[in-house]
């Protein structure tokens, strides 16, 4: 959306069938739009560590943010106390708190390759994606999965989600870095 005010239209219209629990403005300023315990419509179609229906199991927050240009203090601070503060009520683990690209890739891109991931996982708010078994052996699709990515997802769009997510500058084909992004103890070679 164009603006937080684009968003909140989008998001109060029952036309759109579309929802957020939260919005963050570029200017720090929080909306609240849906209860925590009521479902929203934010994530759509898509799956996490092999459990579909995203909406029925996560709080969503919407950032005022296109991707494309770096998410200004004052919304990183406030997104920050927000993740801390659903987390602790609803004991959520650092591994829980992911973007709409890596349950849905292909379809969505958001939160973006300029969102701070390391910042919040610096915080401990949030967890890199890992691989359960980091086979050397492992193709990289089976990392990724194992990692939480849908296996509904083709090869370019899981590639794709897990750069924007590890590795958001990287560009090219599969690179041995973007399996030891998933597994950072094992070495690989395609």
């Amino acid at each position: 959306m164009a603006s937080a005010r684009a968003a909140l239209d989008r998001l109060c219209d029952p036309a759109y069938e579309v929802s957020a629990h939260y919005l963050v403005g570029l200017d720090g300023r929080l909306w609240q739009l849906v209860d925590e315990d009521r479902r929203a419509w934010h994530a759509g179609q898509g799956s996490w560590q092999g459990r579909a229906d995203v909406n029925s199991r996560s709080i969503g927050i919407e950032l005022d943010n296109n991707g494309r240009q770096p998410f200004p203090e004052p919304q990183m601070q406030v997104l920050e106390t927000l993740v801390a503060g659903i987390r602790a009520r609803w004991d959520i683990p650092p591994d829980g708190v992911i973007g709409h690209s890596d349950m849905a890739p292909g379809r969505k891109s958001d939160p973006g390759p300029r969102f701070d991931w390391a910042r919040l996982d610096r915080a401990g708010l949030s967890r890199p994606p890992r691989a359960v078994s980091p086979d050397p052996a492992a193709s990289f699709r089976d990392l990724a999965i194992s990692a939480g990515y849908p296996a509904t997802a083709g090869e370019d769009d899981l590639l794709r989600a897990v750069r924007l997510r590890l590795r958001p500058w990287a560009t090219g084909p599969l690179d041995p870095a973007d399996a030891r992004a998933l597994a950072p103890a094992a070495s690989f070679s395609f």
